[in-house]
């Protein structure tokens, strides 16, 4: 049995993996570790199974190779991720699929856009796509596979039964983490992922997922991975950490892992753990996590830094009290400010996450947000234009108070740029964009920032993926005209 697993190609430097799926202002490549975990889950419960990863975007291959590929292996399933973004196209590749290996292979598609809308996804394919996976996918692709002649059966899908999709019944979310295998890193090259806000090169560790808070806009909670928090012990984190580290040893020459948790420090006790295990295996790494500003700790900070925490990357979101709150946000202005000093405090970078376009904005806020950005002492800033993703409470908002500019997906992007798809009365869509572009500028573009961008180099490897960082920020920059 041959299956391949594939993050097929869409618009270059695509990134599907990130929360807000485009070509991102930096040109941030992350690895496809939702697909590696479902492909690690392949090879070890199905073992008769040949079976390969492949990362177009990282390869920079396209519809040319993805035909040959497809062409010379004819497998006997295809695993395809989709986005909201790119679905027309990652549909496009489905059909590719069935044409060249004349209906022969089983097309399985996984991802946020078909689990939020999989009946819509499955009509449109018109019977290009076989089984849709809704949310978490480690096993069910699995049991696709293994019980493809018995669909019913299968938890957490939706396929095509005489013409008309079927759901079946939900899948629970996986309680026990620590039971899956490691992501297969071992079918992607590590150190073709490039993010200009990460040492270089960076790993993700997913040390827990879902998400106990419920921001309206945030995508992966809502749709892929629930709002519990669910844990991995502090043995398996490590664990995957040290094994990580034979794949990838450059990681620990100017490198990082980044726990692309919602939020690492969520549980204080928990994230100690984590760094005890690793001081206790004398491991000198660097990471960087996810964090929330009303979980900041002293004790807790302090710990992480002693464990190799480089970076806080923290949604602050807005500079608006009213705005945070109209989000759900459940956070305060001050709380904010109060990160920042104890984060300081303990020597720890901060990396600040800010939204234009929510509910509630206005040209004034906007101004008001990257003012209260800029006055915060943090080290790296991103701005985004709020998206309001299939299947989450920002989307609803949008379609029942006539904010959303289409629903034409193919309309979500702007050459692959990421833009926002909203419209109030009180700001427009180009104000909304213009105003994420002036955020970076004038953070970014200050002499004093500049100056310590170069003074604060540590290494080679550092100064490497600055620059490279840079050159493509710098490069979309220039490129917008308002």
């Amino acid at each position: 049995m041959k299956i391949l697993v594939i993050n097929e190609p869409f618009v270059a430097d695509f990134c599907r993996t990130q929360r807000w799926a485009a070509r991102t202002r930096g040109r941030v490549l992350r690895a496809p570790d939702w697909l590696a975990y479902a492909t690690a889950v392949i090879e070890r419960d199905i073992p008769e199974a040949i079976v390969k990863l492949y990362d177009f975007p990282a390869t920079g291959w396209g519809k040319k190779e993805f035909c040959e590929l497809i062409s010379q292996h004819q497998p006997d399933f295809v695993v395809l991720d989709s986005t909201t973004p790119s679905i027309f196209s990652d549909i496009e590749y489905a059909k590719i699929v069935k044409n060249l290996t004349k209906g022969k292979s089983k097309v399985i598609m996984v991802g946020p856009h078909v689990s939020a809308l999989p009946e819509e996804t499955l009509l449109i394919a018109e019977g290009s796509i076989d089984v849709v996976c809704i949310g978490e996918y480690d096993y069910t692709v699995r049991d696709v596979i293994l019980n493809f002649n018995n669909l019913s059966e299968v938890r957490g899908i939706c396929y095509l039964e005489n013409g008309k999709p079927k759901r079946t019944k939900p899948r629970e979310l996986i309680s026990n983490l620590d039971e899956l295998p490691f992501p297969a890193w071992h079918h992607l090259d590590l150190m073709k992922y490039f993010d200009g806000g990460k040492l270089y090169p960076y790993i993700d560790i997913i040390s827990g997922r879902g998400c106990p808070n419920r921001c309206i806009f945030c995508l992966w909670p809502q749709v892929m991975h629930g709002l519990k928090y669910r844990f991995r012990s502090p043995k398996n984190v490590v664990d995957e950490i040290e094994y990580d580290i034979k794949l990838c040893p450059q990681v620990l020459h100017g490198g990082e892992f980044f726990f692309e948790d919602d939020t690492f420090t969520v549980n204080k006790e928990r994230a100690i753990l984590i760094c005890e295990e690793i001081l206790r295996r004398n491991l000198k790494i660097t990471f960087s996590v996810n964090a929330r500003v009303d979980t900041a700790d002293r004790e807790m900070f302090r710990i992480m830094k002693k464990a190799g925490c480089r970076e806080l990357l923290v949604g602050f979101e807005s500079g608006v009290q009213e705005i945070l709150d109209r989000m759900n946000k459940n956070i305060t202005l001050e709380q904010s400010r109060e990160f920042v000093k104890l984060a300081k405090e303990a020597k720890l970078q901060v990396h600040g996450c800010f939204v234009i376009g929510l509910p509630g904005e206005t040209e004034e806020t906007a101004k008001q947000t990257i003012k209260f950005a800029l006055s915060l002492d943090i080290d790296t800033i991103q701005f985004s234009g709020a998206v309001p993703f299939p299947g989450t409470k920002f989307f609803s908002l949008c379609e029942q108070n006539g904010w959303l500019l289409t629903k034409d997906w193919s309309k979500w992007l702007s050459s692959g740029e990421q833009q926002s798809v909203v419209e109030y009365p009180s700001i427009s869509q180009q104000k909304i964009n213009y105003y994420v572009d002036l955020g970076l500028k004038k953070f970014y573009f200050r002499p004093s920032y500049m100056l310590k961008f170069l003074v604060k180099t540590t290494s080679w490897s550092d100064l490497y993926r600055k620059l490279r960082g840079a050159k493509n920020f710098i490069s979309y920059l220039l490129s917008k005209k308002y």
